[in-house]
């Protein structure tokens, strides 16, 4: 979306009744809602393929010092 884009849709918001702000902004925060639940899938499914491939370690403290030392 262009700044103008942006720009008129919050010009236009602004212009709106207060009932009817509140609905606008109430539809916005569960589109980002569902925006970062769709982002957090796509994370887990990379993570699951990445166990899968063994690009994943495993271990406590003392192994990730171990092994950020011998990077």
């Amino acid at each position: 979306m262009s700044n103008t884009s942006v720009n008129e849709v919050i010009k236009e918001f602004g212009q709106l009744p207060s009932t009817d702000k509140e609905y606008v902004a109430e539809i916005i925060r569960k589109q980002v809602i569902e925006l970062k639940r769709e982002s957090l899938a796509h994370r887990a499914e990379e993570a699951k393929i990445n166990l899968k491939k063994g690009f994943v370690k495993s271990g406590g403290i003392k192994e990730l010092l171990e092994d950020l030392e011998s990077d």
